[in-house]
């Protein structure tokens, strides 16, 4: 069984290089194969392997004091998620371009996936305003799943999102609109940008879909969540799509 983890965490970095080439040096000792994203910004993992190796590799990432509160999701698969080990440094942890985005400079606020079960279920907030839940991911991501009635749009990369969500300003200005992603880090960006740009009541989804699948199961999602390894999806379970398919 092959233990995965996703984990980002933005903070300064002054020497991604060198936190990359540490990075590197921790999973090559503990054979962990996945993706290490670094930047000025911050890190990003998707990493794999026996669960003891990832405890190891955790538990000496934390102890740089700038990733001790690196919150981690964790799921389980008989298919093997990563083929090698890749490390890289880059301008972004998650690729956006877009000034007033950064969560170095403010975190937009969020809400917990059991609150906004609750929302799904009455129809709106806690407020009585409107719900409006927004995918930020792509449409290849899309097509395996998404919330119920979710706000969908037809981009092929993070970057196209401003102007895709543009021509819905208008209809969105009376709702509280909760931006949503995989794991978290494309709503980190995507909700700050919404509030600078003028989208006002414009929340996250904290952890994303795949904490949402944690804390609350699949409620008012329909299908699987895509993810970028070769277990293809994972459904409200945590379950592989690919280990499903192998049977």
């Amino acid at each position: 069984m092959h233990t995965s983890i996703a984990a980002y965490h933005f903070v300064a970095i002054d020497d991604p290089a060198a936190v990359a080439s540490n990075l590197r040096a921790l999973a090559e000792q503990q054979g962990l194969l996945g993706t290490v994203l670094v930047a000025g910004e911050g890190i990003n993992l998707f990493l794999a392997g026996e669960g003891g190796a990832i405890d190891a590799f955790l538990a000496a990432l934390r102890a740089d004091p700038r990733f001790a509160s690196l919150q981690v999701k964790r799921s389980h698969s008989h298919t093997p998620p990563f083929a090698r080990l890749k490390v890289k440094v880059k301008p972004e942890i998650i690729s956006f371009r877009r000034e007033g985005a950064s969560p170095l400079d403010g975190r937009a606020p969020a809400v917990a996936p059991a609150d906004l079960a609750r929302w799904i279920g009455q129809g709106h907030d806690d407020d009585g305003r409107r719900l409006v839940l927004l995918d930020t991911r792509n449409r290849e991501e899309i097509g395996h799943g998404s919330f119920a009635g979710a706000l969908t749009l037809p981009i092929d990369r993070f970057t196209d999102l401003p102007a895709a969500l543009e021509p819905h300003r208008e209809a969105l200005a009376d709702a509280t609109v909760v931006g949503f992603c995989t794991g978290g880090i494309r709503c980190e960006k995507a909700v700050n940008w919404m509030r600078d740009a003028g989208y006002g009541q414009a929340l996250q989804l904290e952890g994303g879909i795949l904490g949402y699948f944690e804390a609350v199961g699949g409620f008012g999602y329909e299908g699987r969540c895509f993810v970028f390894d070769e277990r293809v999806a994972l459904d409200p379970g945590l379950r592989a799509a690919a280990d499903a398919d192998a049977r």
